[in-house]
């Protein structure tokens, strides 16, 4: 019986369009042997769609077009099943599209990757692939990031975090930033990926610029160290805390001192779709299916060096790193672990961690023999794993404490007690 693959993307995020890119590259590359696939697509109000077309990527050129052919959906708890219902509900006939047995969310950036969908569908006791919610959100946000994984002993550079209240003193920050940085320092938004709102300051001016700028995307902000003699090495990660593995390492090339979002989704080294198409629906099902589409776009159309331009023994070591932060941070599924050679020290600094990675960067894992769906069948497969270990956990008792102790029932506790006690 194949499993019933609920693929969702898009959502309420500046990451949106690169979410449909990755999620649809996905879709095309699924063993529809093994797989009904449904395509579920969020606008950017995270409401919910579904359809054959939504597996199209020509489709989003004009999405409110699109939405006029799709389905809107919501997830409904039922026992031990999660069913997809179509919305609003029909008075007569059938509202019910499909059973879901696991959920596949790739989506990118604030309100999706965070651990806000996973928390929403870990509520619904609905399976999903990729990290926790836990494990999302420390991933997300940079700070705790790196309070975590400097207490396991993964070399990370020092910041000072910065507020928008704070903002309004600007010169307290950039006093401090001189006095325990000093310039030239990199300015980034605590929660976003994909270089939205990343900037360099080579000086106090121009660290108010960097401020001015990235506080539209984010309340809180990061001030680091810039290595002014920067290598940028990749490496993706698969599995969970029980094993996981390192892919080969990328080195990025960029266009400008910091790799941008034009340089990760808008050239053309290498990307480009065949036919127009990433994938589609097949047999006019709700689901898609593998299509004739290209697995070149997005992440994958940047220009790179694979394997990377180091020895074999940094090689091994920022393999090893990967691992170790990842299994440290709780993660499950691929994520793709950005690290950064300082040529003045040939040190080497854990950058971030992309939770659900662009692409989910199946062109690193190709050179050490794994195909990309292989690739996304070990995914599912972690996340079954994991339900199966929740499963066996004890999340409640068969007591009922209100019907036992009747003093919460009488005298002045039926009408509740002063500051949110019983």
């Amino acid at each position: 019986m194949k499993i019933k693959l609920a693929v969702l993307f898009g959502g309420m995020s500046v990451e949106h369009e690169v979410s449909v890119i990755s999620a649809l590259q996905a879709v095309a590359s699924l063993d529809t042997e093994k797989y009904d696939i449904y395509p579920i697509y969020m606008n950017k109000n995270n409401e919910f769609y579904t359809g054959p077309e939504a597996g199209f990527i020509e489709s989003y050129r004009d999405i409110p077009a699109l939405l006029k052919k799709c389905t809107r959906c919501f997830f409904f708890k039922d026992g031990n099943k999660v069913k997809l219902m179509r919305y609003p509900l029909k008075r007569f006939g059938n509202n019910v599209l499909t059973t879901i047995d696991v959920a596949f969310p790739i989506v990118h950036g604030t309100n999706v990757e965070d651990g806000a969908l996973q928390g929403y569908l870990k509520t619904l006791g609905l399976p999903f692939v990729g990290c926790d919610v836990l494990s999302s959100a420390v991933g997300m946000d940079k700070y705790v990031m790196k309070t975590v994984l400097m207490q396991n002993g993964v070399p990370v550079l020092d910041c000072i975090r910065v507020n928008v209240r704070e903002f309004a003193e600007p010169d307290k920050i950039l006093d401090e930033c001189e006095a325990k940085i000093g310039y030239p320092v990199i300015v980034k938004p605590v929660n976003l990926g994909s270089s939205v709102g990343i900037s360099l300051a080579k000086d106090r001016e121009a660290l108010l610029r960097s401020l001015d700028d990235a506080f539209r995307y984010a309340p809180q902000l990061l001030i680091e160290r810039a290595v002014t003699d920067l290598t940028e090495i990749n490496c993706s990660v698969l599995g969970d805390v029980d094993y996981a593995e390192a892919s080969e390492c990328e080195q990025p090339l960029k266009t400008d001192e910091i790799l941008s979002y034009a340089d990760k989704y808008t050239s053309n080294g290498g990307g480009g779709s065949k036919g127009g198409k990433l994938g589609g629906a097949k047999g006019g099902k709700l689901g898609g299916a593998k299509g004739s589409g290209s697995k070149g776009a997005g992440m994958a159309s940047l220009s790179r060096k694979i394997p990377a331009d180091i020895s074999p023994e940094r090689r091994e070591e920022i393999r090893t790193m990967a691992v170790k932060a990842f299994q440290a941070l709780g993660c499950n599924g691929v994520s793709r672990i950005d690290f950064m050679i300082d040529g003045d020290t040939d040190k080497v600094y854990l950058n971030e961690i992309n939770t659900i990675p662009g692409s989910l960067s199946f062109y690193l894992w190709k050179p050490v023999g794994v195909e990309y769906n292989v690739l996304l069948d070990r995914m599912i497969e972690l996340a079954l794993k994991r339900r199966r270990q929740e499963d066996s956990f004890v999340y409640s008792f068969d007591t009922n404490i209100l019907a036992v102790d009747r003093s919460f029932t009488s005298g002045g506790g039926s009408k509740g007690a002063k500051g949110g006690k019983v």
